[in-house]
């Protein structure tokens, strides 16, 4: 069915062109859209009459009625008054604006909707390519499911849903739908170039674009190129992957690539039984909870200056010597001297473990 608003939209434009006063009403006679000075919903009685006949169109109390065909069922009946031919004319034009505008509607849903059962796996083989084939759809071709998540209200999702369209305009191998409230899926053509760095390119500019949009904080996670329609379900699945380990373990990330998720994505497979195994071995009775907020900063700021104590007590505004003390207290606790390359990796590890752990608590799991 086609939205009120783009009926609106059709017949004002045909009014700035025919200079006539156009109607369009739902087969009960309620008024759906108008360029007259008539009340949006109120009751046209004279449409059942035409409902009910054979004829395609009627001249009724000087008003010339239109009917609208879905196939073969009357979807809208259009209405502009007047009797001579250039009305019936404008009529006429009207009617088939709007049946083709149901046709392109209808085939827009029915992709939308074979995209839905493909990317949730919902087709068995040999339907993929049998309606892909009647929908036009190519086979061969490379693609990738971007996953824009957005934490916003359904309103504005679906402007997220609109500006996402409005980016990959008139592309008809790209798809845009959504499975839930929260998830818009890009399916996007990269038969061009699928080179890594231009995928990023292309989610740094959803990122990009959403943020400057004020449609707050929006993350995109990447699935992996795929050149057959049967394994887009599988990007899917790996960008929906991407985006639970990148919450995880680089919240700071607002783009997250299913083929850069590092050590995050060994972890995030391991069974938690093996993960408890693994923390009690590194830490004994210590909990990651006990370690004081002080502590953790250090121990990541030492990280990410490559072990180097110079850099990391000029960028936490200590004195050598302090750093040094935090290092030799934290060995004395755990057994472990991170400013050593094994002690350093058995460390991190644990911590995205522990981090893994209370993520999977939280979660229910």
């Amino acid at each position: 069915m086609i939205s009120n608003q783009i009926l609106q939209s059709t017949i004002d434009g045909l009014k700035g062109i025919t200079k006539r006063d156009i109607t369009v009403m739902d087969v009960e006679g309620s008024v759906l859209a108008t360029t007259e000075d008539i009340d949006i919903g109120s009751q046209v009685p004279t449409v059942p009459d035409l409902i009910h006949s054979k004829a395609e169109s009627m001249l009724i109390q000087g008003y010339q009625y239109f009917k609208v065909f879905d196939e073969h069922t009357v979807e809208y009946v259009v209405s502009i008054k007047g009797e001579d031919e250039d009305v019936y004319k404008v009529g006429k034009i009207t009617a088939f604006q709007i049946q083709n505008l149901l046709v392109a509607y209808k085939e827009r849903f029915d992709k939308d909707n074979f995209i839905k059962n493909l990317l949730l796996d919902n087709m068995l083989l040999v339907d993929i390519y049998t309606r892909a084939k009647k929908l036009h759809i190519e086979n061969n071709i490379n693609r990738i499911v971007f996953l824009i998540e957005s934490n916003n209200d359904r309103d504005t999702n679906s402007s997220v849903m609109d500006i996402i369209r409005s980016l990959f305009p008139a592309k008809t191998r790209d798809f845009i739908t959504a499975v839930d409230e929260n998830n818009i899926i890009l399916v996007k053509d990269v038969s061009e170039d699928s080179q890594r760095g231009v995928m990023e390119k292309t989610a740094k500019s959803i990122v990009d674009t959403l943020s400057s949009e004020a449609m707050g904080r929006v993350r995109v996670a990447l699935g992996s190129v795929v050149n057959d329609l049967k394994d887009i379900s599988r990007s899917y699945k790996e960008a929906k992957m991407a985006l639970e380990v990148g919450k995880i373990f680089y919240e700071d990330k607002l783009i997250i690539n299913y083929n850069r998720l590092g050590i995050g994505r060994l972890i995030y497979q391991l069974p938690l039984s093996l993960c408890k195994m693994y923390i009690d071995e590194i830490f004994k009775d210590i909990k990651v909870g006990d370690f004081d907020e002080e502590t953790l900063n250090t121990i990541n700021k030492f990280f990410e200056n490559s072990l180097n104590v110079s850099e990391t007590s000029r960028q936490l505004y200590i004195h050598r010597n302090t750093l040094v003390y935090r290092l030799d207290k934290l060995q004395k606790n755990t057994g472990l001297d991170i400013r050593t390359f094994e002690d350093a990796i058995t460390f991190k590890i644990a911590l995205m473990v522990a981090k893994y752990m209370n993520y999977m608590e939280k979660s229910g799991y």
